[in-house]
């Protein structure tokens, strides 16, 4: 039998649930709007950032997009042949293949990653169209490089007389034994012992950038381990390990030996700690702590580094190991700065 009174009661609950959700709504959709005159800021690792950063900040600058001023910052590294960590002149694997990984996300979570690709300079790029063109985050191996080149990147012999002239030298041994912080050019300026002079190395450039509207991008880029088993992929182009961003929370990129980042999600922990209340330092610091609590006695002899951007333009870095460089630039500077911490300080 129908009850007048029950139904005007439960009318009436439903739609006091139904304002409850609006406002619910309402609040997730403020929380996620950015607030006016946010001041744009672009933080890239070693010394490879300072150029980097310069490119980006052209973009910031005039009101560009993160993504944009990411993608162009990474780009001036990927096509240095003096830099034998990312891009073309990058070292090759034990078998003479140069092979490159990246990967980019935006303010809305979309990403996209290439890993193991060769013949293409610039990967970032690729990884963007694989974001941007395709229902997939990440392609690999000559499926990367067949997308590339049907849509318009040119194919390069990457290996440089000077990369290959490394790698036969290498072979004489075939002894894998990386250099920690070889990509810091300043490390002899500020570090007690001098920097190694062979080139058994490894390392990334990971770039975080807010832009004027106050949205978070990043990229990160890299040929991987030197002289690596063939078809080796580390943290770089793995979101959540290499890169990873909340647009309402901030960013975090990772540098380093990529098998240890992997095993602890290391990017995506460092904004989750943000989330929590941590700073980035403290956020990067934490993450560096899971590393060496799991696999002290690997720890000690490895480099990894953690660099980390809040959305109030806050930044931070920590590293298992002294030396860690990281370049920032905003529109009072462009600076290159030493982790002021590290656990074997």
């Amino acid at each position: 039998m129908f009850d007048r009174r029950k139904f005007i009661k439960a009318t009436a609950i439903s739609a006091s649930l139904l304002v409850v959700d609006k406002k619910s709504i309402a609040s997730v959709i403020q929380s996620s709007k950015v607030s006016a005159g946010t001041k744009p800021i672009v933080i890239s690792t070693w010394d490879f950032g300072i150029p980097a950063n310069q490119a980006a900040w052209k973009v910031l600058s005039s009101g560009g997009r993160a993504l944009d001023a990411v993608e162009a910052g990474v780009r001036v590294p990927e096509a240095d042949p003096n830099i034998q960590t990312v891009g073309y002149g990058g070292l090759p694997d034990r078998d003479g293949h140069v092979t490159l990984d990246a990967c980019i996300m935006d303010e809305f979570g979309n990403c996209g990653s290439v890993a193991g690709i060769e013949h293409i300079s610039h990967p970032i790029s690729v990884a963007r169209l694989v974001m941007e063109k395709t229902p997939h985050v990440m392609l690999v191996g000559d499926g990367a490089l067949q997308f590339a080149l049907e849509n318009g990147f040119k194919r390069e012999n990457l290996l440089t007389k000077k990369s290959e002239a490394d790698w036969r030298e290498w072979l004489k041994t075939a002894k894998y034994a990386p250099v920690m912080n070889i990509e810091n050019k300043s490390y002899d300026k500020v570090a007690p012992t001098k920097l190694p002079g062979n080139q058994y190395n490894h390392d990334t450039i990971g770039m975080l950038a807010l832009d004027a509207k106050g949205n978070l991008s990043g990229a990160c880029t890299t040929s991987g381990m030197a002289y690596k088993l063939h078809g080796r992929v580390g943290d770089s182009p793995i979101i959540g390990a290499g890169l990873y961003l909340d647009n309402e929370i901030g960013g975090a990129t990772s540098t380093g030996v990529g098998e240890e980042v992997i095993r602890n999600v290391g990017s995506f922990l460092v904004v989750e700690l943000m989330r929590q209340g941590y700073t980035p330092e403290a956020a990067c610091k934490e993450a560096v702590m899971r590393i060496i609590k799991k696999k002290p006695d690997i720890a000690k002899n490895i480099q990894v580094g953690f660099l980390a951007l809040n959305k109030k333009g806050e930044y931070g870095a920590y590293a298992i190991q002294t030396g860690f460089s990281y370049a920032v630039c905003d529109e009072k500077k462009n600076d290159l700065l030493i982790a002021g911490k590290s656990y074997y300080n």
